[in-house]
């Protein structure tokens, strides 16, 4: 019998496993760029393609997001009891216009939250008064305290927020943490212990446990939300951590937009999060203590929009798309990782070529460098059908924001990436109202002052060694 060495023994356990990935990609058919960048990987890079798949390219409909779907339902029909007994007719947002009637349905159709009149919304884009109304809201607190954070950092700004939620937990406030394993990996025992010794309960969402099935990293919690006694909501684009306030000379002034929310949109965010900490911990939040009465004397009619990858439908792409194609006469997006897929770059082409004003805001200061140049290989054929672009290289600017026709927006945690668009838990909150849309505008023209208009020229000439990087980038922008 012939000696097999055993590089070559792995070589071909290796091609092996390789085969079968691509039969089952086969079988269980994607979009088309995503499998081929994968086969790509997979037969181009042994060993380490492999690897990278099975951290980041598991397909959707894995058992445990089964396993999500069964629980959301069996905890929606108690919630949705709930929600109904406290909404009464706040859920009726009026009469609308037909166009706007129409991206209300279609979230709803796609989330069963409908729109809720009767908000107080404030908003936010310089880091400090974020933190300050955030630790005011937390000071205030009489029955609970709800957090759910993608990234929780260990430094001094994570300490102020811990040590306000040990206090309140301390004066018998309820207190709960939800944070994702991965986006908070650097939160070690020792600053964890005291706010569980204090009685504030922390979970980590979607742990990497490989026994049990939960061995990819792929799928993140990329939501924010804090609410405090079911009454105020704060969700938006912020994380916590001294970045996020403008604290670290790597990034310099960050800025987000965040939002502050009093109505009953409010129960919306409260029921994304029991569903979330249910799904972690098992543990129910559905009752009158977490479901107040809502104060419904507000001006503005919000919508609030959760997506993930447990969802039939692709949430998020469904309504950027949606709202792409209803602008009108304006449309502006502010988004730190841009990395369309073909058809939302068409979308934008199309809105362009039939009169649509439309204004992309992308930061040329970022923690993704890959990213950027992968956004940078779609600026030519954006800028061919009249799409504006700007880059930002003042700040680092992590908002997600979408301001269509001055009349209604979008704010949230979904960057237009595949990323936000397939993989990542989002949520994003629909505003319509024309005096916040006109707000987040006035913000917008405020970043086009400091930002750099990209021209043609531009996105073709460029130095071959950015030519190829931005090629390579471009590549793998269905896996990114």
């Amino acid at each position: 019998m012939p000696f097999i060495s055993p590089w070559t023994a792995l070589l071909l356990l290796d091609e092996l496993i390789v085969a079968w990935i691509i039969v089952r990609m086969l079988i269980r058919p994607r979009d088309p760029r995503t499998m081929l960048a994968w086969i790509l990987a997979l037969v181009l890079l042994p060993y380490l393609g492999l690897l990278l798949y099975l951290a980041f390219g598991e397909p959707r409909r894995r058992w445990h997001h089964r396993r999500r779907r069964r629980r959301r339902r069996r905890l929606g029909r108690c919630a949705s009891r709930l929600l109904q007994d406290r909404l009464h007719g706040a859920a009726s947002p009026g009469e609308p216009a037909a166009w706007l009637d129409n991206m209300m349905r279609l979230a709803r159709r796609l989330t069963d939250f409908p729109a809720t009149r009767g908000n107080e919304v404030v908003l936010y884009h310089e880091p400090e008064p974020v933190f300050t109304a955030l630790q005011q809201g937390i000071e205030s607190a009489a029955r609970s305290i709800h957090l759910e954070y993608y990234i929780f950092q260990p430094d001094e700004t994570g300490r102020m927020i811990r040590d306000l939620l040990i206090g309140r937990a301390r004066a018998g406030v309820e207190c709960r943490l939800l944070l994702d394993y991965i986006g908070c990996w650097r939160l070690g025992r020792s600053f964890v212990r005291p706010m569980l010794e204090a009685g504030v309960k922390v979970a980590f969402a979607l742990p990497m446990i490989p026994l049990r099935g939960r061995w990819r990293v792929n799928y993140r919690n990329h939501r924010k939300i804090v609410v405090i006694d079911g009454l105020t909501g704060f969700t938006g684009s912020k994380n916590i951590g001294d970045e996020y306030r403008g604290r670290l000379e790597k990034y310099g002034p960050w800025r987000d937009t965040h939002m502050r929310i009093t109505g009953p949109a409010v129960l919306h965010l409260q029921d994304v999060f029991a569903e979330d900490w249910h799904y972690t911990t098992g543990e129910r939040l559905l009752s009158e203590r977490y479901f107040p009465e809502p104060r419904a004397d507000g001006r503005h009619v919000v919508q609030i929009v959760p997506s993930g990858p447990d969802q039939d439908a692709p949430i998020m792409h469904q309504m950027l798309f949606a709202a792409v194609g209803a602008a009108r006469t304006e449309l502006e997006i502010i988004t730190p990782y841009f990395v369309p897929d073909a058809t939302m770059v068409l979308a934008l082409q199309s809105a362009a070529y039939r009169g649509v004003r439309v204004r992309l805001m992308i930061p040329a200061r970022t923690d993704h460098r890959v990213v950027l140049w992968a956004g940078r290989g779609y600026y030519a054929d954006l800028c061919r059908a009249g799409v504006e672009i700007f880059e930002h290289d003042r700040i680092m600017l992590h908002s997600k924001v979408m301001i269509v026709d001055r009349e209604w927006a979008m704010v949230g945690s979904a960057n237009m990436d595949e990323r936000s668009f397939r993989t990542n838990f989002e949520l994003s909150t629909l505003l319509y109202s024309r005096a916040l849309a006109e707000e987040l505008h006035a913000d917008f023209e405020t970043l086009k002052a400091g930002a750099r208009p990209v021209r043609l020229r531009d996105a073709i000439r460029h130095p071959p060694l950015e030519g190829i990087l931005m090629g390579l980038a471009r590549l793998a922008s269905p896996v990114l």
